[in-house]
């Protein structure tokens, strides 16, 4: 959950990037915030209702953004009964069903279907926010930071947001999120009434929800039945309360209409939601960073990590129930850095920012106040991100190898939770790491290297095993010789510690001959830490924390040592000293600050960078033109399905009952045109969208729900940084097609009586 809440004020979509060319459907606008000027904008697209119909806190009745909730803020849903049925994309239950899944019943396979209301199943840990009203809060944090400096105690965002969140908390009973819009230039209160006795109710198998998998993943044309079900359960008095089998089903303010009217090309659309985190005031340097160094690393080294999973997941099906939920976050991540990568070069972002900020600098420079605040501005940015090539790369190397690229770094990281527990066993609190600034305490090194315990006496060691169920030790193995040639092979030698050149020598040779120098057999250096560590073999394991042993003995273990002995700091360290004194965040938020306040000055209509907090874009249903001469159709069927269908392919296959449904094509009452022969699966809009908008409810002009959702295509990968009005589609499953697929395909009437279709 990316959590770090911003806000806004206003206005219609003009010019998102001052000099580039803007439509008024692209935006991501802030809910409370339509003002005459957008409504106005939005009724002339089609709109059939008044911006009070969509937000209106202060109504005494219900208004539509009262049906929309956020899942966590990483997914949004729709209430859509008067029960408490809430509906999104499946991904957004992806960890839930798979949470629920075992050999014996892999709900990701089979589709999970509540049949009865007691086989609704209570998912841990989850919980649901109901937007309730959003308080422009400016004033006050500027007299809290205002009051904090004359004090000599700077405020930093964390705290302020902590002290005024707990006033709100306590002022309105509801849970108080601080949003910063702009980088500091608004801040808004954020109210949310949350709940968390949510129960999965329905979901399709993936073989339907995921259709296409990863190789229709952001393209188009898509054939997904992408979507969920849970209920939202309360106390029997309507509160929102903790897991309880005396809970009901929730009586929400508000629900959803469905339409099963459909539409056409051309048709009003909305969408409401809550999209996580977009860039778009960021400069080129910034982008440049992402384009050419950051992403590429990132790419490289996940394409070959999936490439070693998928091996393993195809060639045992166990292997593949275990990996999916990973493979799937692991693959979205790789995917969408490859596409922002591509369409950055293609959309010529970088020179789209570089244009900008030469009007933002004439600006600067025509006012002698803003001169002398903001003069040297881009030019120090231009300093500051050549100074962290080189630090930058290494730490991107670092991650992408031994913290990210393997998940037996999971239980190696909790052996230091386990270390401290041992400490604490003996009556001792250890210091730290900032308290050892003259090195390692003395009396915790002697208590290190002589106390011996047996280490199962310890639940701490819990955590650290229950980790193993999550992954198989032959696909980590492969992963961590992966994870080892990229570390040794890209991150400089001074970041290596002590132990990591001892195994380099080690294991270093060098070759005679015309192709002779210096080499590595980095699988025979693997091949040592995996076969001398104890966590890499459960028989090892076991015997290992039944016997006694020193905490040195533990965090002697190969393995550990490599993984663990390099920290993070050291390179944030590097890169530290590479800025100098003024950091590239802090010269980043002055160039959003100055870009803001030039739109504002020059009155330029714009919105903040999404933040998790509930936005409206509107748009229409429409087709594109992603390339010359290729003309791509709005909406998709059934045919393509049975078109893309390959038995042999996991990505394609079907089921033998929904192969046989989509080939009989009877639609029943979901379908439409002549003897409701005719079904849309996918259709696509001009709705501008982001990660967390996943799930989000897409609206007709009357407000009604006529689908969900669940993607973007290729082009729009780069919309986080730059938005391509005409390219940018938003991808989106017809709810027709989910009434169908709950009806006759999972005979889950008791759902379509609930909502009274």
């Amino acid at each position: 959950m990316k959590v770090n809440l911003k806000q806004i004020i206003i206005i219609a979509a003009v010019a998102l990037m001052g000099g580039f060319s803007a439509k008024a459907d692209e935006g991501m606008w802030m809910i409370h915030a339509i003002d005459a000027a957008l409504e106005k904008k939005m009724q002339d697209r089609g709109l059939e209702l008044s911006a009070g119909e969509i937000y209106n806190a202060d109504a005494p009745g219900a208004s539509i953004s009262d049906a929309v909730v956020s899942l966590e803020f990483g997914c949004t849903g729709s209430i859509i009964s008067d029960k408490g049925l809430l509906i999104t994309n499946h991904h957004c239950a992806y960890s839930d069903v798979h949470g629920l899944s075992t050999p014996e019943h892999n709900y990701l396979e089979e589709g999970f279907w509540a049949m009865h209301s007691d086989e609704e199943v209570n998912i841990k840990g989850k919980s649901v926010y109901f937007l309730k009203r959003v308080i422009d809060v400016t004033d006050e944090v500027n007299e809290m930071k205002a009051k904090a400096d004359l004090e000599g105690k700077p405020m930093g965002m964390r705290k302020l947001s902590y002290q005024l969140e707990t006033i709100y908390k306590k002022k309105t009973g509801l849970d108080a999120w601080l949003a910063s819009m702009w980088d500091g230039s608004k801040y808004y209160m954020a109210l949310y009434e949350v709940y968390s006795d949510i129960r999965l109710v329905a979901a399709p198998p993936v073989s339907s929800a995921a259709f296409g998998g990863d190789i229709d993943n952001w393209e188009w044309p898509q054939h997904k039945c992408d979507f969920a079900m849970y209920r939202v359960y309360t106390a029997p008095d309507g509160s929102p309360a903790a897991y309880s089998k005396d809970n009901v089903p929730m009586k929400p303010k508000a629900k959803l209409s469905i339409s099963l009217e459909g539409y056409k090309s051309g048709d009003y659309t909305m969408v409401i939601g809550f999209p996580g985190s977009t860039n778009r005031y960021s400069n080129s340097y910034e982008v440049n960073f992402y384009e050419t160094l950051r992403h590429p690393i990132c790419n490289t080294l996940r394409g070959a990590q999936m490439d070693i999973i998928k091996r393993w997941m195809d060639a045992d099906p166990e292997i593949r129930l275990k990996y999916s939920d990973y493979f799937f976050s692991l693959s979205n991540v790789q995917e969408l850095y490859s596409g922002e990568v591509e369409c950055l070069g293609r959309f010529d972002v970088v020179e789209k920012k570089e244009a900008l900020e030469k009007e933002v600098q004439a600006w600067i420079e025509a006012d002698d106040q803003r001169k002398e605040r903001w003069g040297n501005l881009l030019s120090d940015l231009k300093t500051k991100y050549l100074a962290v090539v080189e630090p930058e790369k290494d730490i991107n190397f670092f991650r992408e190898s031994l913290i990210r690229g393997t998940r037996i770094a999971r239980p190696c990281s909790k052996l230091n939770a386990f270390r401290t527990a041992v400490f604490t066993s003996q009556g001792i609190t250890p210091k730290k790491p900032f308290e050892l600034k003259d090195g390692p305490d003395p009396a915790e090194t002697e208590f290190s290297r002589t106390f011996r315990f047996i280490g199962k006496d310890f639940k701490q060691l819990d955590a650290f095993i229950k980790e193993y169920e999550t992954f198989d030790l032959r696909v980590e193995k492969d992963l961590f010789r992966y994870a080892v040639e990229q570390f040794y092979s890209n991150v400089d030698r001074e970041f290596w510690t002590d132990y990591h050149n001892e195994l380099y020598n080690e294991h270093s040779y060098f070759l005679s001959g015309a192709d002779g120098g210096f080499r590595v057999n980095y699988d025979k250096l693997a091949d040592y830490i995996w076969n001398n560590s104890f966590m890499t073999d459960k028989e090892r394991m076991e015997k290992f924390i039944s016997e006694e042993h020193t905490l040195d003995e533990y965090l002697g273990d190969p393995l550990f040592r490599f993984l663990q002995t390099l920290k993070v700091t050291v390179f944030n360290d590097a890169v530290k000293e590479a800025e100098g004194e003024v950091s590239r965040t802090e010269l980043n938020r002055e160039f959003t600050h100055a870009l803001y306040q030039m739109r504002l000055e020059k009155g330029i209509p714009q919105y903040p960078d999404a933040n998790s907090t509930m936005r409206i874009t509107y748009g229409t249903v429409g087709g594109y033109e992603p390339r010359d001469g290729m003309v791509c159709d709005w909406k998709t069927t059934p045919a393509g399905i049975l078109e893309k269908y390959n038995p042999a392919d996991y990505d394609f296959h079907l089921n033998d009952r929904q192969y046989l449904l989509y080939r009989k094509g009877d639609w029943g009452k979901w379908g439409f045109g002549t003897g409701n022969s005719q079904m849309y699966v996918n259709f696509l809009t001009d709705n501008d969208i982001t990660g967390g908008n996943s799930g989000s409810p897409v609206l007709n002009s009357k407000g009604e729900l006529i689908g969900l959702a669940f993607d973007g295509n290729k082009e729009s990968l780069a919309s986080d940084v730059y938005c391509t009005p005409g390219y940018n589609k938003c991808v989106c499953v017809d709810i027709r097609f989910v009434l169908w697929t709950l009806d006759r395909y999972a005979g889950m009437t008791r759902i379509i009586d609930e909502l009274g279709l």
